[in-house]
């Protein structure tokens, strides 16, 4: 397994749009590496990054695809978008079976730090938003461990973010948005339910852990100010299709719910 060689292969499967088989012998130490050299060719090639995703904070879906534990892939300005409003049309041209997932962001305003609590992190988070990601995979749904969905751009295909709310208006905010509920309707017909302590017991929660996570396994990598991070879906990551209209409905008036049309 050349990890190189690995690199440009999955770089080519995002450019085209189509699947990829990897190596058997692909194990997490080299599906690092593969991801970081990927991350340079794309910073080589103009792309600049605007925050980071954690996935496989939903303890509940670890049996289903076969991953045990948080992981992480960049968010690149190519694939992220700031709402205004709470409505907007996505494609899903180039993506290879995407499916999506509600969650809640983090603006950072100061650089948090490993080792932070709950409070401290508070302290260095500017705002917070309900956002949707689409997740996508060019090697199957199916993982033997946490490697494959590492190589694979953290399965990263869109974030897209609603209105930004300041932090502050969660008096409790590791507690309230643990405690958040949402409401996930595919064309006016509900399919999900979630809730913020499904992301290893809540958002601010989830942070805390990846933080001390990346420290030990890319301690050279940090958060910064004016980054987002998204912490993970609050519901089952759910296939998605050109035509259809997916809505969300949160039961905290601080955040707004969002819909989504996808089209081809």
């Amino acid at each position: 397994m050349n990890p190189a060689a690995l690199a440009d292969a999955l770089l080519a499967a995002r450019a085209q749009g189509r699947p990829l088989v990897l190596p058997a012998d692909l194990d997490l130490a080299a599906a690092w590496q593969v991801s970081a050299l990927a991350e340079q060719r794309l910073l080589a090639d103009g792309r600049t990054p605007r925050g980071w995703k954690i996935g496989f904070t939903n303890r509940g879906i670890w049996p289903r695809y076969g991953v045990h534990q948080p992981i992480w892939g960049r968010v690149w300005d190519d694939t992220l978008t700031l709402l205004d409003g709470t409505a907007c049309e996505v494609s899903l041209a180039g993506l290879v079976e995407p499916r999506l997932e509600p969650e809640i962001v983090f603006g950072f305003r100061r650089d948090p730090e490993p080792g932070m609590d709950e409070g401290e992190l508070a302290a260095c988070i500017d705002w917070v938003a309900h956002g949707i990601e689409i997740v996508h995979t060019h090697v199957g749904w199916r993982f033997d461990g946490p490697a494959a969905p590492v190589a694979d751009f953290g399965l990263h295909g869109r974030l897209i973010v609603g209105p930004c709310v300041p932090l502050r208006v969660f008096v409790q905010p590791a507690a309230e948005l643990a405690a958040l509920g949402l409401v996930l309707a595919r064309n006016g017909i509900e399919r999900d339910r979630g809730r913020g302590a499904n992301v290893l017991d809540g958002p601010l929660s989830a942070l805390r852990t990846w933080l001390t996570a990346m420290a030990e396994q890319a301690p050279s990598v940090r958060v910064r100010a004016g980054e987002c991070v998204t912490t993970g879906t609050l519901t089952d990551a759910w296939p998605v299709a050109a035509g259809e209209t997916w809505t969300t409905q949160m039961d905290d008036d601080c955040l707004r719910g969002l819909t989504v049309q996808f089209i081809g």
